[in-house]
């Protein structure tokens, strides 16, 4: 600073004479009028003085910085850390800063987000929704009261505990909504006695009660097709049954049934019209329907099945799987037969044991009035065939013979 203070001084100081010099001299000499110019001497000496000034001026910068360029010679170069902490300063300084993480800021009530509130009440709908759906699914359940049905038939349907589960999870997985894709077709297939005929009174008297009598079918084979009929006239007088019940049932919101006994002893054509109305490309009213077939084809499959199982185990989940391979190999071979079958859930029921056939007796004579003395229903009960295998007896005819014992008491 000192140094440029003293080199402008001296600039200065030097203007100053030259133009005291030429001041002189002008006052010496003449003054010519006829070399007179546009401009004033005292203009053109002040031009001649900046343009001086400027000159000199430049010619010092340049002087200066090729000083400052070149090194100095003399002055070693030593490393010391103040210029390193001023180096660091300097990164630090051009950085850019952030505030800490202590410092935290929180939204202001007015500016916070509405979306936790949105999704509180999202998530509460959704509950109701779904608790709705559940609640509509007991209240159809409850409409056809199917927990006393289950009730019944494990009362009065002996030694088909497993059939009746089977029955009692189709109907139940069908009834809880009104809206079906397709029909229900359940097919009950069993020996000679073990109680097809009775289980479809039960289911026929059980919806009668809930929905009514127009909504609910009971066709027998034999007695409403007898073989001196037209096939073909029995599958247009059924075809139009149903579409009766199911026409009203469309208009009270129910779903009909029809319970066809005797299955094993429908002709061809009336197999064709029950499997058309099985469609599932049908109006809605044709597909919120259950059909209960009941028949004893494929007996042969469930005896031999039966009595080749007898001895393997006695545990419930080794009878539960036996007895879902005996429902496919009777729907197997019943294909053959048939393209209905094959269109069906088979529920087939088994042989009843010795044991079963006791309860059948002491039933019917508790129904008949009579005192049931346990000697004397064992020697009834003895009085009829069996199969023995595995150290078991099974009946032949079931409890077909009961009634005609307990009549003759």
């Amino acid at each position: 600073m000192r140094d440029n203070d003293l080199s402008n001084g001296g600039l200065e100081s030097q203007v100053d004479e030259e133009g005291r010099g030429e001041e002189e001299e002008k006052k010496t000499t003449p003054l010519n009028p006829s070399s007179q110019s546009l401009f004033s001497p005292q203009l053109k000496a002040m031009m001649r003085i900046r343009n001086k000034y400027q000159a000199l001026k430049k010619r010092r910068i340049s002087s200066n910085s090729a000083a400052a360029a070149t090194p100095r010679a003399n002055m070693p170069e030593v490393f010391t850390f103040e210029q390193l902490t001023e180096q660091k300063k300097r990164r630090r300084k051009s950085r850019v800063l952030f505030p800490s993480d202590s410092r935290k800021f929180l939204p202001k009530e007015k500016e916070r987000s509405r979306a936790k509130p949105f999704l509180i009440l999202f998530s509460i709908i959704v509950f109701l929704q779904v608790y709705n759906a559940i609640e509509n699914l007991d209240d159809h359940v409850v409409k056809y009261d199917l927990e006393g049905l289950e009730k019944t038939l494990g009362r009065e349907v002996f030694g088909q505990k497993r059939g009746v589960e089977t029955l009692m999870e189709h109907l139940r997985d069908y009834l809880s909504t009104y809206s079906h894709k397709r029909p229900l077709a359940l097919s009950v297939h069993g020996p000679s006695g073990v109680g097809k005929s009775h289980l479809g009174r039960l289911l026929t008297r059980h919806f009668r009660s809930v929905v009514g009598d127009q909504l609910v079918v009971q066709y027998f084979a034999l007695h409403n097709c007898p073989p001196s009929e037209s096939p073909g006239r029995c599958a247009v007088e059924l075809t139009a049954r149903v579409a009766q019940v199911v026409a009203r049932a469309e208009a009270d919101e129910r779903i009909p049934v029809v319970v066809l006994d005797e299955a094993h002893a429908m002709r061809p054509p009336v197999l064709n019209a029950l499997l058309e109305l099985l469609r599932p490309d049908q109006s809605n009213e044709f597909l919120n329907i259950v059909y209960v077939l009941l028949g004893s084809l494929g007996h042969e499959e469930i005896i031999r099945h039966v009595l080749q199982n007898s001895s393997s185990s006695s545990s419930s989940s080794f009878w539960k799987s036996q007895e879902d391979d005996m429902e496919d190999v009777i729907r197997s071979s019943l294909a053959e037969q048939h393209p209905l079958w094959a269109e069906v859930d088979v529920v087939a029921l088994t042989l009843l044991e010795k044991s079963h056939v006791v309860e059948c007796f002491l039933e019917e004579m508790t129904r008949e009035g009579f005192y049931p003395d346990l000697g004397h229903v064992d020697q009834l009960a003895g009085e009829l065939s069996y199969y023995s295998a595995g150290g078991r007896q099974y009946s032949q005819n079931g409890c077909k013979q009961v009634v005609a014992k307990v009549n003759l008491l």
